[in-house]
């Protein structure tokens, strides 16, 4: 493989932000005005029991009122609807739900466990994992702008006091999704509750360095456009399916072959990609004929 180096150059590109915030801090609200600073058709993708649907008088959009369950395909699919009807910024109101909501990972990877897993949580988030996975790419993939708002809530933690005795202390707020999830957005503003003013916890715009709070207005989103905007257009092209050196899927076909039960072989399958799974299709037929004899 030859591995060829190209010149920086700063692209064009689609804003990935997240608003975070105790419940009622004013997230929905927040996303609106930054869409409506953005300009285009906005759609709404509402678990939140038709809360945004209150602030019609704010700006024009369209909603999806997602139900239970949220399973992180139904996201895609909604994400995916919204792409295909020509939407400029989609807002996932709130990506909570596909982590802790009814029919979310969480749920998802406890039920695997009790009965699929018979008590093996591992395996369990071994399937569950690149599920969430596909939800995350659906998100940094996307054509359209997408905002996603995150409740959070006062993270605790058990400490040991300079007298040497244990003591609950709060370590200050934490978004509820699975941990890293922040780190896939280019721009995530913490909303303080008494107010519409946030103060950045990640910032790859380098547009909020002040640790002041500022408030969320249509001129933040105007200011978010002329940041994505100052680039080059890149042009969107399918990705080539990735290919893989016969070694390499070797040892992924050993792998399903020293699998010894029908469980290990779901989870080890759960884990490759489908280009690899397709050059391995055989070999797991043969193992699951194998395993079920």
């Amino acid at each position: 493989m030859a591995f060829i180096f190209e010149k920086a150059e700063r692209k064009k590109s689609k804003l990935r932000l997240g608003l975070t915030g105790p419940s009622g801090a004013g997230k929905t609200y927040g996303a609106l005005l930054v869409a409506k600073g953005i300009g285009g058709k906005i759609a709404v993708i509402d678990t939140e029991h038709g809360s945004a649907s209150l602030y019609t008088d704010l700006v024009d959009f369209d909603v999806l009122n997602l139900p239970p369950p949220y399973s992180p395909e139904n996201f895609i699919a909604a994400l995916q609807a919204a792409e295909q009807a020509g939407y400029d910024t989609v807002i996932m109101d709130s990506v909570t739900h596909e982590w802790s909501g009814k029919g979310g990972c969480l749920e998802l990877q406890d039920e695997l466990t009790r009965s699929k897993y018979k008590g093996n949580s591992y395996l369990a988030w071994v399937e569950i994992t690149p599920r969430h996975r596909a939800f995350l790419d659906a998100i940094i993939q996307s054509k359209c702008h997408v905002i996603v708002t995150l409740r959070s809530k006062t993270d605790m933690a058990m400490q040991e006091s300079i007298t040497g005795k244990k003591q609950v202390v709060k370590l200050g707020m934490k978004s509820e999704q699975r941990d890293g999830f922040e780190y896939e957005l280019s721009l995530v503003l913490d909303i303080i509750h008494d107010g519409h003013f946030a103060v950045a916890s990640k910032d790859r715009t380098g547009l909020f360095v002040e640790k002041d709070p500022k408030p969320i207005t249509i001129n933040t989103g105007k200011i978010l456009l002329a940041w994505l905007e100052n680039g080059i257009a890149v042009e969107h092209k399918p990705e080539p399916e990735p290919t893989q050196e016969p070694e390499e899927i070797s040892v992924h076909i050993e792998r399903i072959k020293n699998c010894k039960k029908m469980p290990e072989l779901l989870a080890v399958w759960q884990t490759l990609d489908p280009a690899i799974r397709k050059q391995c299709e055989s070999t797991k037929n043969e193992m699951k004929t194998k395993l079920n004899a």
